[in-house]
C-alpha cells in the first residue's frame, strides 16, 4: 500500500510537471540557493547576480615575493592579480543551464540544494613580469673575473676573488603566478654562474711577483759604492698579470737613473778654489762611471731573477773635459758679471739651503762653447746632499719640501749669466711672482730635481769660472762670472708688463691639528703677470736683441683654522 502510494504520488508529480509545460522551462534566472563567492545569487538574473558580486569583491590578497637572501610583501594586484566577476557567476548560470526537470521542479518548490561557487581569479603576465623585474633588477649582474692586485696594507700582490654572474628568473615566477593565482608566496628563482677567470689560475703568477720583491743592490764595478731598492722599490719596475710578469720599462729606466746617479764617480774637471783671497787652480780627476748598455741589460734581467739580491754594474772610466793646463792663468780672469739677490725673512731651513747650494756651484768651471748646467753643479738636491726641508712650490701650492731656497740660488746665478750675455738654452719660471726676487721682477729661475734645470752656454771664446759669495747675515747672496770678457756689452732692460691679473679670494682650510680658534697663515697672495725682459748684445758679430717671457698665475691666499672654540 505505501509503495502504490508513493508510485501514485511520484506519476502524479511527473503528470503535474509536465502539465505545467512553459512554466517548468528555464527562465534566465539563476537557481535559488546558489551562492558565489558567499555571494546569494539564487533567483537573480546574470547582471543582478554580477552587480551583487561586484559590490562584494574582496581586497587582494598580500603576496610575499622571495629571491635568493631577499624578499618583498606587496599587494597581489601589483602582480597582475584580477578577481573575474563575470566568469565566476557564469560559472553558477552553467550550472543552473545544466539541471535536470526534476531538479527545476524542486527549485521551484523551494527544494534545491544550496551550492557556492569560487571567486574565478586571473593574473596579467605582462604586470607581474615588470613588477618582478622592477622588484629584483638590482640582483642581476655580469660575473667579474678575479683580478691580480696591490695590496697595499699588506704591500705584496694578492689576488681579488671573481663575483659569480647572477640572473634572477622573473619570467618564469610570473609564469607560476599566472598558473596559479592562490599563491600567497612566489619564490622567484636565482641562477649563478662564474666567469672565465678564476683566482686560482691567477695564483702563481702573484706568488712569482711576490717573490720578486726583495732587497735589490747594486755595485758599481771597480769601486766599493753602491745603492739599493727596497722591496717595494722593486715591486713597482714590473707588472704581475694573468700571463707573466711583464716589465715596466719606464720606471726601469728611472730607478736605473737613480741608481747610477748613487754610484758613479764621474771625472772632476780643473777648477778655481778660492784660498787666502786668492785663485788657486786645482787639478783635474778621472773618476768611473756606468757602462749604461751594459749595466742596464744586466739590471733589467736581475729585476725578474728572485734569486739575485746584488747586480754589478759595469764600469768604464770618466775622463775630465777640462785640464789644469787649460784654465786660463788666475792673474788673467776678469770680472764678467755679477747677479745679485736678497733674502729677508727667509726660515733657518731656506738659509742652509742657500749657503749649500751656493758652496756646490762656487768654484765651477765651464769650457768654452760648452753649457752650464746648474743641477749637474749643484749634484742634486737630496738629503746626502745636504740639503733640508724647506717651503717649495709644487702642486698648485706652497708646501714643505726637500731644497726650498735652492731657487734663490739658481734665480742669483740666471742673473749673472744673463749679464754676461750667455745664450739661455733652459729657463724656467716660477708659477707666480716670488717676493724674494724683488725688485727685479721675471729675472728669475725655477729649478727642480730631476727634470727642471738652468742651462746656459758659454760663447765667451774661453773658460768661464763661477763663483758665490754668501753674506748671510746682511741676507744677501752674490754669484759672480769670471773668465776672459769677450769684446761685447750686454744692456738688460727693466720687464714689460704686457697685463696684470688681480688674486683671487683667500682659501680657508680645515686643520684638526691646530689649537681652536687658530688662523695660520700658509700662502700669500700675488696678482698674476704677463710680462717679458729684453737685452741687447753688442759684439764683432753685430747688435742683437733677445726675450724672456713670463707669465706668472694669479695666487690665492690660503689660511688653515683649527676647530672653532
Amino acid at each position: 500500500m505505501k509503495v502504490w502510494v508513493t508510485g501514485l504520488s511520484a506519476a502524479a508529480l511527473l503528470g503535474g510537471a509536465l502539465a505545467l509545460g512553459v512554466a517548468a522551462q528555464d527562465d534566465g534566472k539563476l537557481a535559488p540557493g546558489l551562492r558565489v563567492a558567499g555571494v546569494a545569487v539564487g533567483g537573480l538574473t546574470r547582471a543582478e547576480a554580477l552587480a551583487a558580486l561586484q559590490s562584494h569583491l574582496p581586497t587582494p590578497p598580500q603576496v610575499t615575493v622571495t629571491a635568493g637572501p631577499r624578499a618583498w610583501t606587496l599587494e597581489a594586484g601589483r602582480l597582475g592579480w584580477q578577481a573575474d566577476a563575470g566568469a565566476s557567476v557564469d560559472a553558477a548560470l552553467r550550472a543552473t543551464a545544466e539541471r535536470g526537470l526534476l531538479e527545476r521542479l524542486q527549485g521551484r518548490l523551494g527544494q534545491a540544494t544550496g551550492q557556492d561557487f569560487p571567486l574565478v581569479t586571473r593574473v596579467d603576465v605582462g604586470v607581474a613580469l615588470a613588477t618582478l623585474k622592477a622588484l629584483t633588477g638590482d640582483l642581476n649582474r655580469l660575473p667579474q673575473d678575479a683580478a691580480i692586485i696591490f695590496d697595499k696594507r699588506a704591500k705584496q700582490y694578492a689576488v681579488r676573488p671573481g663575483t659569480p654572474g647572477r640572473r634572477a628568473g622573473a619570467a618564469a615566477a610570473a609564469n607560476t603566478y599566472a598558473a596559479n593565482p592562490a599563491l600567497t608566496t612566489l619564490a622567484v628563482p636565482v641562477t649563478e654562474w662564474q666567469g672565465g677567470r678564476s683566482a686560482e689560475a691567477l695564483q702563481p703568477q702573484v706568488d712569482r711577483g711576490n717573490r720578486l720583491m726583495r732587497p735589490l743592490t747594486v755595485q758599481l764595478e771597480g769601486t766599493g759604492r753602491t745603492a739599493s731598492l727596497t722591496p717595494l722599490q722593486v715591486a713597482d719596475l714590473y707588472w704581475v698579470r694573468e700571463g707573466g710578469i711583464v716589465p715596466d720599462e719606464q720606471t726601469i729606466q728611472s730607478a736605473f737613473g737613480r741608481l747610477t746617479d748613487a754610484v758613479d764617480q764621474p771625472a772632476q774637471n780643473a777648477r778655481y778654489v778660492v784660498e787666502n783671497g786668492k785663485l788657486v787652480k786645482v787639478t783635474e780627476q778621472a773618476g768611473r762611471v756606468t757602462d749604461r748598455q751594459a749595466a742596464l741589460a744586466a739590471f733589467r734581467q736581475a729585476v725578474l731573477d728572485p734569486g739575485v739580491q746584488t747586480v754589478l754594474f759595469a764600469s768604464k772610466v770618466s775622463q775630465p773635459t777640462l785640464t789644469v793646463a787649460a784654465l786660463p792663468d788666475p792673474k788673467k780672469m776678469e770680472l764678467i758679471a755679477t747677479g745679485t739677490s736678497t733674502y729677508y725673512g727667509s726660515s733657518r731651513e731656506r738659509r742652509t739651503n742657500v749657503a749649500n747650494a751656493a758652496a756646490r756651484i762656487s768654484g765651477v768651471v765651464v769650457p768654452a762653447g760648452e753649457t752650464f748646467s746648474f743641477l749637474n753643479a749643484l749634484g742634486g738636491i737630496t738629503p746626502d746632499n745636504g740639503f733640508v726641508g724647506g717651503l717649495i712650490i709644487s702642486g698648485g701650492r706652497t708646501v714643505d719640501g726637500l731644497g726650498g731656497g735652492v731657487c734663490q740660488v739658481s734665480t742669483t746665478t740666471f742673473r749673472a749669466l744673463y749679464k754676461a750675455g750667455l745664450p739661455v738654452v733652459e729657463r724656467n719660471q716660477h708659477s707666480y711672482r716670488v717676493g724674494y726676487y724683488e725688485p727685479q721682477v721675471g729675472f728669475e729661475a725655477a729649478v727642480y730635481d730631476p727634470g727642471v734645470d738652468l742651462r746656459m752656454k758659454n760663447d765667451t771664446g774661453a773658460p768661464i769660472f763661477i763663483r758665490t759669495v754668501n753674506n748671510d747675515a746682511k741676507s744677501r747672496l752674490e754669484v759672480q762670472v769670471w773668465g776672459v770678457k769677450p769684446e761685447r756689452t750686454v744692456t738688460v732692460s727693466p720687464a714689460v708688463i704686457l697685463s696684470r691679473t688681480p688674486h683671487p679670494p683667500a682659501q680657508y682650510v680645515f686643520n684638526p691639528d691646530l689649537p681652536a680658534g687658530a688662523v695660520r697663515q700658509v700662502d700669500w697672495a700675488q696678482d698674476g703677470y704677463n710680462l717679458y725682459i729684453t737685452r741687447t748684445i753688442k759684439d764683432a758679430q753685430g747688435t742683437r736683441t733677445d726675450k724672456v717671457s713670463t707669465v706668472y698665475k694669479p695666487w690665492q691666499a690660503v689660511y688653515e683654522t683649527g676647530p672653532r672654540g
